[in-house]
């Protein structure tokens, strides 16, 4: 068996830095198909027009999803408010549009500093939660009724790190199972004038640092330089 192909096989952790435009399983497909093997997969989803750290796992590592899966994550973005979006963000088209002349700084950090601690959140219809066996975003986008049930999360930390309204830069810590897009929405509700996810990207899982992940492309050009190796052994 050649070394470096059966240190994937074993498992291995990749720490990927998803751009804009990929799909998470996009991430795990090229690594897959870059390896020939099929035990890869990462450990929470991204959202195609997100981006940030993504943990990968291979071989045997796989049952270690989970634990992953499980951890904080931290977020930076922005919100956008006075307009809306069916699916929170810039998926879909702009479907209301108020004015936010009456938004002051004072009220921003109020409506910040309640959204601390525990509470039920509703995931966005355009998430990827099964509905009797079909995705969500699939029976949204065919503008069928979509009913979620509430769902607990913990926000740690929201502190906004910049306003230039109608944009406000966010960094927020939070655990498994939040949807940013379903606080930006909330944001906007308790606004009175809407919001959407304008950008995100993802810099913490649990004590794992973006500053520890690589490009998608970096990470292919190491693994073809790996298996390039073995075949010349």
């Amino acid at each position: 068996m050649s070394s470096n192909k059966k240190k994937y096989e074993d498992g291995i952790i990749l720490k990927v830095d998803k751009p804009i435009g990929w799909t998470s399983f996009d991430i795990v497909n090229k690594i897959r198909n870059t390896l020939k093997l099929k035990k890869v997969g990462h450990a929470g989803t991204l959202d195609p027009l997100a981006s940030g750290l993504l943990i990968v796992c291979t071989g045997k590592y796989t049952k270690k999803i989970h634990e992953y899966q499980d951890f904080d994550k931290e977020y930076i973005g922005s919100f956008v408010i006075g307009k809306t979006t069916p699916s929170h963000d810039l998926e879909t088209e702009f479907i209301s549009s108020k004015s936010i002349k009456n938004i002051t700084e004072e009220k921003i950090m109020k409506t910040t500093k309640s959204f601390i601690g525990n509470q039920y959140q509703i995931p966005p219809k355009f998430s990827a939660i099964k509905i009797n066996g079909e995705r969500a975003y699939k029976k949204a986008r065919k503008k069928e009724n979509v009913i979620l049930k509430p769902r607990e999360v913990r926000i740690n930390k929201f502190e906004i790190t910049s306003i230039n309204l109608p944009k406000i830069d966010f960094v927020i810590n939070c655990s498994k199972g939040t949807y940013i897009r379903s606080i930006a929405r909330d944001y906007g509700n308790k606004l009175k004038v809407g919001a959407f996810l304008n950008e995100l990207k993802r810099t913490k899982i649990g004590n794992i640092s973006i500053k520890d992940s690589v490009a998608i492309e970096k990470l292919i050009n190491k693994i073809k330089k790996d298996l390039n190796e073995d075949n010349k052994k």
